[in-house]
């Protein structure tokens, strides 16, 4: 028991908690839009069976540990590349989340133009939560995947994802809000699923290229400042009583004597 409190430990720990909370947004984001096409009165279920799911799947997949280390092994060869179990699942995983968010963005946008002539498709929480569910397995792999390269002790990962998970839970219902409240982050936000979708395609097809590449990195950190810059618009928006106008060219002599 002594063993377990060393500052080795206590570091994987915290950095653990760091980046579970990190990954864990993505996931939020996910669910807090699906859950949004609920009926008002469903919504917060939607959001709670959403994390609680992904708790559940995080603290499944690190006890059955074992049996992730298995999905590394090559099931398959496709145009001379081959493939894992694991692979193949962020593969699919990637997919569906580009398709999902492209058909989001799509339909906001046909919402926008046509008010009148697009009629609301009825949203159910079986089917909320079934997409949750196949987003919940991707996010949670990957989130796995990290916590066993960062510790590999149970005793600190279990903590680590449970803590992550209840701020997850805790901060569910303020992120929904805020997103629905504001339609250009909701638009921002749907974008991040793309770019997420896409990081999760390229390291299923090649994890050791992504890895060297330092795409997730690259892939946050234009989340952190595209976030960062759309606050600051927010901020503008809200401050500026009337659109900026923008000032009349002089007419030139030579024009006004031409008209």
């Amino acid at each position: 028991m002594a063993e377990l409190f060393t500052m080795q430990n206590l570091m994987a720990f915290l950095t653990l908690t760091a980046l579970e909370i990190v990954l864990g947004i993505d996931n939020v984001i996910f669910v807090a839009i699906l859950s949004g096409k609920l009926p008002v009165h469903q919504q917060a279920m939607g959001r709670q069976l959403g994390i609680g799911l992904a708790v559940v799947s995080r603290i499944a997949l690190l006890l059955a540990i074992t049996w992730i280390m298995r999905l590394t092994q090559p099931l398959l060869t496709l145009l001379g590349n081959e493939l894992s179990g694991r692979d193949l699942i962020l593969l699919i995983g990637g997919l569906f989340l580009i398709g999902k968010s492209t058909f989001e963005i799509h339909e906001k946008l046909e919402a926008a133009e046509k008010p009148h002539a697009i009629a609301k498709k009825a949203v159910t929480l079986g089917s909320v939560v079934a997409q949750v569910i196949v987003i919940d397995i991707v996010f949670s792999l990957d989130s796995v995947i990290t916590a066993v390269g960062i510790s590999g002790v149970l005793a600190v990962m279990v903590p680590a994802v449970i803590i992550a998970a209840s701020l997850m839970l805790f901060a569910s219902g303020a992120i929904s809000h805020f997103v629905e409240k504001h339609p250009t982050m909701k638009m921002l936000a749907l974008s991040f699923l793309i770019l997420i979708g896409s990081l999760l395609v390229i390291e299923g097809w090649n994890a050791e290229a992504a890895h060297e590449m330092h795409l997730k990195n690259y892939g946050y950190f234009a989340m952190a400042f595209s976030f960062a810059v759309e606050m600051l618009n927010m901020r503008v928006r809200e401050k500026a009583e009337h659109p900026v106008q923008l000032l009349n060219r002089p007419t030139l002599p030579e024009e006004s004597s031409s008209q």
